[in-house]
């Protein structure tokens, strides 16, 4: 029997989710952690989002790998354009809350990154984390080319094995390439940790080691 607020754990349909608004919503210009732009060409450097419930312990994961020039978060995967945090809660937009990772291929493969995704939460709950439960909680890769897009559908399987053989149901993990339009979050939302250190973090892995960039074997 479905619980209260379980629609919230279900997609909306395109035609019932909320229309949103033709403008972003304004951000700082630098990132206060890393000193970096929050939004720019980015030339040089690669993208990649990652989501794996809510998105502030998630951006300080990111933040934190040498290699990993800016990050950002927001909402990706729905309908509504340039929605609000709480119109995201609301079960009505179709988003994931999401970190946009901006990184230098020379420095961190994406490879490492995945391993801290794949580690950095349990990929097989659906439209949940822990217990932050709805749409905008779900497993997501999103990727900016091909060769990210392959190493992201590997590391996938890779990590579906060793899930397996402890126990684990199945990934549900969604894969998407090109990536879906990314829409900041609030500026409040920004780099939240470093601002409140004490703030929430829902992160919580299987306790399963990912061997995708050990060399390690199925």
């Amino acid at each position: 029997m479905l619980g209260i607020g379980a629609f919230k754990q279900r997609m909306p349909l395109p035609e019932d989710a909320l229309q949103g608004r033709p403008d972003p919503v304004p951000v700082a210009a630098r990132h206060v952690v890393l000193d970096a732009p929050l939004d720019a060409p980015f030339e040089g450097l690669a993208r990649i989002h990652f989501g794996m419930g809510c998105f502030w312990g998630a951006e300080r994961l990111f933040w934190s790998i040498p290699g990993v020039r800016s990050t950002a978060v927001g909402y990706a995967g729905g309908y509504t354009a340039n929605p609000t945090y709480h119109e995201v809660c609301s079960g009505m937009t179709g988003h994931s809350e999401v970190v946009r990772v901006v990184y230098d291929p020379a420095q961190v493969p994406v490879g490492s990154l995945l391993k801290a995704f794949w580690e950095g939460h349990d990929p097989t709950q659906g439209m949940r984390q822990g217990n932050d439960a709805g749409t905008q909680y779900r497993s997501v890769i999103h990727c900016y080319d091909a060769d990210q897009y392959e190493e992201a559908q590997a590391s996938l399987l890779a990590y579906q094995s060793q899930l397996q053989r402890r126990g684990f149901g199945g990934i549900t993990t969604e894969v998407r390439h090109p990536p879906p339009s990314f829409y900041f979050a609030e500026d409040e939302h920004q780099q939240y940790l470093a601002k409140h250190p004490g703030g929430y973090c829902g992160l919580g892995g299987t306790g399963v080691a990912c061997p995708v960039g050990l060399g390690a074997a199925d």
